[in-house]
């Protein structure tokens, strides 16, 4: 395997500016990475080669003009399956899909990173319409963790994630409605943060409203921080979207940890049973955030488990997303996508709009929550990866997806900007995520937290070996 699919997107950028190596060595190593591992992972549905090379040596030669397009020219990116990318089917795992058709538009995120020069390596899997915490469909089949692959690399954004945990572009494009790029980032050992909704501009919009959050999927921090400087452009297809950020995310790195209140929350009050080894690594990192001058306590944020309301407004996008398909497509359906389809198209405006209550009224406590503590930490997931193919655990009596996510759709509810950063691997070598939190709207702080774990070498876990 090349170094070179395995530096950071400002480790490649930096690259190019020095001349150590080119945009066409690059691509070509992130492809010849898919190619050595596609087989046992299955991140990819589509492989775009020579598509790639193309817009490689069109950035080499700004390059060597010195006139790079933007933040990122040159540097390999997937795009989760989900999102519009121009001139390419976006199938959504899908085989309801059109797979024939013009596709000319960009996603908005897509369209910025195009603006900056971003070469496209591919797009990745996800779960029928990103509906589960897994990543698995009937169209792409299974996507195997990059530790260990008979096992899930989680979802909804897994092949994104598996991607980038193996070397085969170091940024992704991927979408968080309950946790769908930190679940994946926390089972495959990368990190990964959930925007502020709205900061990430989104088109089409999403059926499943105002829970789905467009995030960047990369190496670590300060990539992450990059790619926001990017993918949180405005666009004016975007009627939620928020005013331009004030200062570049990628400028606010550094601050560090001192004086900062920290509130750590190992269980939500002892709601949630954490795996051992995961309670114990994620407190190891958290014993680290004093070390930096951060003041930590362990504090809960005191909320009841919103999964019920969730489940009313996730089952009912859901059902809306699917509601123009008939009888034979239907029957094309994931199994338990159908399932959550009937119980959603069973909810009254109602019953809607007593969720949205939860809702609301969940985002005041944590509104009120953040006045006291800058940041929440807690683990991403109350495990690590199970066998892949499944939507739970098996033997653990759950029937959802949400039964094993507690720490992370909560803040879809809110709409807080949330991170996934790695901080170390189980007995089995599977890697363990933790969670920091922030209020709406602290983007950039969610980011100089990630940023300084991974400076002080809590952050980050050894590279995969199993593929």
């Amino acid at each position: 395997m090349s170094d070179l699919s395995r530096l950071t997107a400002t480790e490649l950028v930096a690259g190019y500016r020095g001349g150590e190596f080119s945009p066409v060595e690059v691509v070509r190593a992130v492809l010849a990475r898919i190619e050595e591992t596609e087989h046992a992972v299955n991140a990819f549905v589509r492989v775009h080669g020579e598509e790639a090379l193309e817009q490689a040596r069109a950035s080499e030669d700004r390059w060597r003009r010195g006139e790079p397009a933007g933040l990122v020219d040159g540097v390999p990116v997937t795009v989760k399956d989900i999102l519009l990318l121009r001139g390419a089917p976006t199938l959504r795992g899908s085989r309801t899909s059109a797979t024939t058709g013009e596709f000319p538009e960009d996603a908005p995120s897509v369209a910025r990173l195009r603006e900056h020069g971003a070469v496209f390596a591919g797009k990745t899997t996800t779960p029928e319409y990103g509906w589960k915490g897994v990543t698995d469909s009937p169209l792409s089949g299974v996507t195997g963790n990059p530790y260990d692959p008979a096992r899930t690399a989680g979802g909804s954004s897994g092949g994104s994630a598996a991607a980038v945990a193996l070397g085969c572009g170091p940024l992704s494009l991927g979408t968080d409605g309950g946790g769908s790029v930190r679940i994946p980032a926390a089972f495959s050992g990368i990190f990964a943060l959930k925007p502020t909704y709205g900061r990430v501009p989104l088109y089409p919009a999403s059926a499943f409203g105002t829970l789905a959050h467009v995030g960047p999927m990369t190496r670590d921090a300060a990539d992450a921080a990059l790619m926001m400087d990017v993918i949180s452009g405005p666009d004016p297809r975007d009627w939620s979207q928020l005013a331009p950020s004030q200062g570049e995310f990628t400028q606010q790195l550094d601050g560090g940890l001192s004086g900062l209140r920290i509130a750590f929350s190992p269980d939500f009050g002892g709601q949630v049973e954490v795996q051992p080894e995961v309670a114990a690594a994620v407190r190891r990192a958290v014993e680290r955030l004093e070390d930096l001058g951060a003041h930590v306590e362990e504090r809960d944020p005191g909320f009841a488990d919103p999964v019920a309301a969730f489940h009313t407004l996730w089952f009912s996008g859901a059902a809306r997303v699917t509601q123009g398909l008939g009888e034979e497509q239907r029957a094309l359906l994931d199994p338990g996508l159908r399932e959550i389809c009937e119980e959603g198209a069973r909810h009254s405006a109602l019953d809607y709009l007593a969720a949205v209550d939860v809702r609301m009224d969940l985002g005041r406590r944590m509104g009120a929550f953040h006045r006291d503590w800058d940041l929440l930490v807690t683990p991403t997931l109350p495990l690590t990866a199970f066998e892949g193919g499944v939507e739970v655990p098996p033997g653990s009596g759950l029937t959802r997806w949400t039964g094993w996510t507690p720490f992370t759709y909560p803040f879809n509810l809110t709409q807080q900007p949330a991170a996934s950063v790695p901080v170390g691997l189980d007995a089995a070598g599977l890697p363990i995520g933790l969670q920091l939190v922030a209020a709406r709207h602290e983007d950039a702080l969610v980011l100089r937290a990630a940023h300084a774990l991974y400076a002080a070498g809590v952050a980050g876990v050894p590279e995969s070996t199993a593929v």
